[in-house]
């Protein structure tokens, strides 16, 4: 027979071991589920991005925030100005997007030297246009300094343009002047070089007007710089960034604002919006050759990675840049965008150059500053 001591020291044994396996496992359970709580925290986060001002509507736009949210990857954005985002690593962004390679390369050379992986792709990209007036363009053609392209849309002869403006010509000594023989000095209006990338990109390519290819010399790179900083100078105040500028261009007009230097976008943008102010008389006029300005996005983290793939590759994320202002992968629908904007545009751009290396576009651009700061 069973001694019944046993058996109930033998019940008691397993009521212990069975109520430590519960215990146990309870505990494993309520662990996964703390950590799966934890990654699904982690995965909702905000993403920190600090972004160019170009793109700040973008990440405002309600069907991106939507987007972005349902697919875990919503963002905080911070607007920084482009070349000053490489002095901010340690602020630890998930990502960067910044305007124009040159910001780019710094960030990638500043994450090079902090020993930081960092990789870096463009979704999105605007050539370097000039935001004129039908008049202003008129005399430009009669003086052999642009050819028309299309219904207000024209070829900017910058070595032309760039030589008169270094001569000092004025608007009143050109030929056939007389929808606008003014006495102020013929210049492109461009933002702050110390602090704007499209100042920088204009900078670029009035040297290799002069140069006659892009600059890679880095004597000649300094002696252009020297040459070319009164371009700057004698433009008086200058905004910080490309929107102000346009800004000016859309508000005062041609009266202070004949030639500005804006990135297509601007104006695409404008004429997209519900009751955009273009005027019928506002041209565009395409420097021959031009730069393309890419939006690059330099990915921190491998969420700022996922983001980056997200934005090349989203039909929804490409239809809003593209709503915008912005070209995309597909030259198609930029074209059909423009077109039904009412916005001529050179959708062609078959002359394109790129600005000089990293380090002689910064030096260049350190000469001009301390030129302006004198």
């Amino acid at each position: 027979m069973n001694n019944p001591k046993r058996i109930a020291g033998t019940l008691i044994v397993l009521a212990v071991f069975g109520s430590a396996l519960f215990y146990a496992l309870r505990s494993n359970q309520q662990t996964q589920a703390l950590e799966h709580e934890q990654s699904a925290v982690a995965q909702t986060a905000p993403l920190k991005g600090l972004i160019a001002v170009d793109v700040e509507p973008f990440f405002k736009d309600e069907r991106v925030t939507k987007l972005l949210a349902g697919q875990r990857l919503p963002v905080q954005a911070v607007r920084v100005g482009s070349r000053d985002m490489a002095a901010k690593l340690d602020e630890a962004p998930d990502f960067f997007l910044a305007s124009g390679v040159v910001a780019a390369n710094m960030i990638l050379d500043a994450a090079r030297k902090a020993n930081k992986p960092a990789t870096q792709s463009s979704p999105f990209h605007s050539p370097l246009v000039v935001a004129s007036w039908e008049p202003v363009a008129k005399i430009l053609v009669a003086n052999q300094m642009a050819k028309p392209i299309a219904p207000k849309v024209y070829g900017l002869d910058m070595e032309k343009l760039t030589e008169a403006m270094l001569a000092k010509k004025r608007w009143r000594d050109l030929k056939d002047s007389g929808e606008y023989a003014v006495s102020r000095s013929v210049l492109v209006s461009t933002t702050d070089i110390r602090r704007s990338n499209s100042a920088a990109m204009y900078l670029a390519l009035t040297s290799q007007a002069l140069n006659g290819e892009v600059v890679s010399d880095r004597a000649q790179g300094q002696a252009l710089a020297q040459k070319l900083a009164e371009l700057f100078k004698r433009q008086g105040f200058q905004e910080n960034y490309v929107n102000g500028a346009f800004d000016d261009y859309l508000s005062i007009g041609m009266g202070k604002t004949p030639m500005a230097f804006i990135y297509e976008q601007q104006m695409l943008g404008q004429a997209q919006k519900a009751g955009g102010s273009l005027r019928p008389e506002m041209v565009l006029m395409y420097p021959q050759p031009t730069i393309v300005n890419k939006l690059v996005v330099v990915a921190m983290t491998e969420r700022g990675k996922k983001l980056a793939e997200l934005l090349a590759t989203s039909k929804e994320l490409q239809a809003v840049a593209l709503e915008q202002g912005f070209r995309t992968g597909d030259p198609a629908a930029f074209a059909a965008t423009a077109k039904q904007a009412g916005l001529a545009v050179d959708a062609q751009l078959r002359q394109v150059v790129d600005p000089p290396s990293f380090d002689l576009m910064f030096e260049m651009i350190d000469i001009v500053s301390r030129e302006m700061n004198q």
